[in-house]
């Protein structure tokens, strides 16, 4: 009983929230914003070619989420919604880079500057400050070879490795989504899952790091 209510709780809430969101509500605005913005960023980040304009899309996602919701009718839940207009921008955008660009960017570039001007670059981004420096080293690298292999994963595998391994989605969810099936789903997902490993396990990214530990991302297939 206790799940059940806390799921009508949480229906109850998101309802709520939509209704505000289509009045035009600030405060409900403010509030999405500030708890779907950096998953969102965090999703581009992994999912186009230049990392350097996710914090653009971003912006731009929110500005059909704002734009959009008026349209919205649960069909589905606001999350799965909100992610699926972020994936349609990241298609568009890694379009519009094959046309344009055509090359790949290394995890290792600069998104931004910090106050004193020195740049940061992605992959700093993914180390936790609570850590101690030595186990935040550790983890920096380990995240860093695991996000360059995640890089080199071909789409459509790249972006349901994302959806599932690292945002955490079900199955449903990711299907949603993408706007596939189930069996697409966990086919893609048993490709990637290879595809990654044996990027992981391969002697040359082997040689910058003989562990892969600090970035929960399951390499076996899953039971459905």
């Amino acid at each position: 009983m206790g799940n059940i209510a806390s799921a009508l709780t949480l229906q109850s809430n998101e309802t709520a929230l939509i209704q505000e969101l289509q009045t035009g509500s600030e405060e409900a605005f403010s509030w999405l914003i500030a708890h779907y913005h950096q998953p969102i960023y965090s999703l581009l980040a992994r999912t186009v070619y230049d990392q350097g304009e996710a914090a653009d899309l971003t912006q731009e996602v929110f500005v059909k989420i704002f734009r959009g919701v008026r349209g919205f009718h649960g069909e589905s839940s606001l999350r799965t919604w909100i992610y699926r207009i972020a994936l349609r921008e990241a298609s568009n955008q890694r379009r519009w880079w094959n046309r344009h660009c055509g090359r790949e960017v290394p995890i290792e570039q600069t998104i931004g500057e910090r106050d004193s001007g020195a740049p940061v670059r992605l992959v700093e981004t993914l180390v936790d400050p609570s850590e101690s420096p030595f186990d935040a080293a550790m983890h920096a690298e380990n995240r860093a070879r695991v996000e360059r292999a995640l890089s080199r994963v071909p789409e459509p595998y790249r972006t349901t490795l994302v959806l599932r391994d690292i945002e955490g989605f079900v199955y449903e969810e990711v299907a949603e989504m993408q706007g596939i099936s189930l069996g697409t789903v966990k086919s893609r997902l048993v490709r990637g899952r290879a595809l990654l490993k044996a990027l992981l396990t391969s002697p040359r990214a082997a040689a910058s790091s003989p562990e892969v530990s600090g970035f929960a991302l399951p390499l076996g297939e899953e039971a459905p």
